[in-house]
């Protein structure tokens, strides 16, 4: 009989367990091992001297399993890290991953590849990385999408548990823009007047968060009829608001940015709960009269799930320091991003609550992946 088989469904045993899944895991490996060295061996009918046998070998076993994975954390990394970016080169979600990488590269001591992988409204990568090896050699840096496509497509990878977040790097709130001649003072008052609340609006495409969001927010108040005119990314949005072909665009700052600063665009509203440093002069959705909701685009990195805490974290760390660089500060700042600095069970979290809401917001609006 091994001395390891049986259950142990003792409370310290589910401790210990808890422990080493919430923080770092050497520690509470240490801890389980030695408990179940205890717990088994006080059971066994044997002699004291083959009791001390049973132990030994089992300890000697324990420091090789030991030895081995703080060995493996502490020379992490030493060979080339591969990011892998669901989106298209030149995209939002690419500068990004290649700005932090350069510097990530810094952080780490190793080079940093970037790969694009397209495909399925970035799906495709996610599965990529899901499916890698979980050494932290195989990154995932993904946007927003990542969380409305695992509650509408069963394709999808779930950013939880098929996956590990890492780090949040920028965000950038949903903004809804207008012609610059528009004299209506609220978002609401303007699209209720317009041809008596019956209206057009453009996003980059089906299925982006700022679709689902003006659905969302649309919905919730009686008395308007919208009509979607989808876009394939870009600048087409808002150019054809500016063109005065479609009423009103749902869209990001770094998308509309420069057309605001030219005073071609007038942004009506902004999906927060709170006023942005970068329009301070534009109400919130609650203040425009919709409902309070939020929703920012934000680009953020993941590894493959049981991926060891002791990697994430350190990867955590790089990032947070790669997001300090004035080059990337300064890169951020012109696309009209927000830097994001939080830990690695911060953004975890932040990702539980992008799940929970993308739920809501789909079972509200009806949206599927076709």
């Amino acid at each position: 009989m091994s001395i390891l088989s049986g259950p142990m469904p003792d409370p310290m045993a589910a401790r210990l367990i808890s422990a080493m899944l919430t923080r770092s895991p050497i520690r509470s490996i240490a801890q389980l091992l030695v408990h179940m060295l205890v717990r088994s061996l006080t059971r066994l009918p044997i002699q004291p001297r083959s009791l001390i046998g049973c132990g030994a070998r089992l300890l000697l076993a324990m420091s090789s399993v030991l030895i081995s994975a703080s060995g493996h954390a502490a020379d992490y990394p030493d060979h080339t890290i591969r990011v892998i970016v669901a989106f298209g080169a030149g995209g939002i979600a690419d500068t990004i991953a290649r700005s932090v990488g350069q510097h990530l590269s810094v952080q780490l001591g190793q080079p940093v590849v970037i790969e694009n992988r397209v495909g399925a409204g970035g799906t495709v990568g996610a599965n990529v990385v899901a499916a890698a090896r979980p050494d932290g050699y195989t990154l995932l840096a993904h946007t927003t999408a990542i969380a409305v496509n695992a509650i509408a497509s069963p394709q999808a990878p779930d950013p939880t548990t098929q996956l590990l977040p890492i780090a949040n790097t920028a965000s950038a709130a949903t903004i809804f823009v207008v012609h610059h001649s528009v004299s209506d003072p609220t978002l609401l008052g303007f699209l209720r007047t317009t041809r008596g609340g019956r209206f057009s609006y453009s996003t980059a495409g089906i299925g982006t968060t700022e679709h689902l969001t003006a659905e969302y927010v649309f919905r919730s108040v009686g008395g308007l009829d919208a009509t979607h005119v989808p876009f394939q990314g870009g600048t087409g949005p808002v150019t054809a608001v500016i063109a005065q072909q479609i009423d009103l665009a749902a869209t990001t700052l770094p998308t509309a940015g420069a057309y605001v600063r030219q005073g071609q665009l007038r942004v009506m509203a902004v999906a927060a709960r709170g006023r942005q440093v970068a329009l301070a002069g534009v109400p919130t959705l609650a203040e425009a009269g919709f409902p309070e909701f939020e929703n920012s685009s934000w680009v953020g990195f993941f590894a493959p799930a049981h991926t060891p805490l002791v990697i994430a974290e350190r990867l955590n760390r790089a990032i947070r320091e790669s997001l300090r660089a004035p080059e990337v500060m300064q890169r951020l700042d012109a696309l009209g991003f927000v830097p994001e600095a939080g830990s690695q069970a911060e953004f975890a979290a932040f990702i539980r609550g992008e799940l929970s809401k993308w739920a809501r917001v789909v079972q509200v609006t009806g949206f599927t992946v076709q």
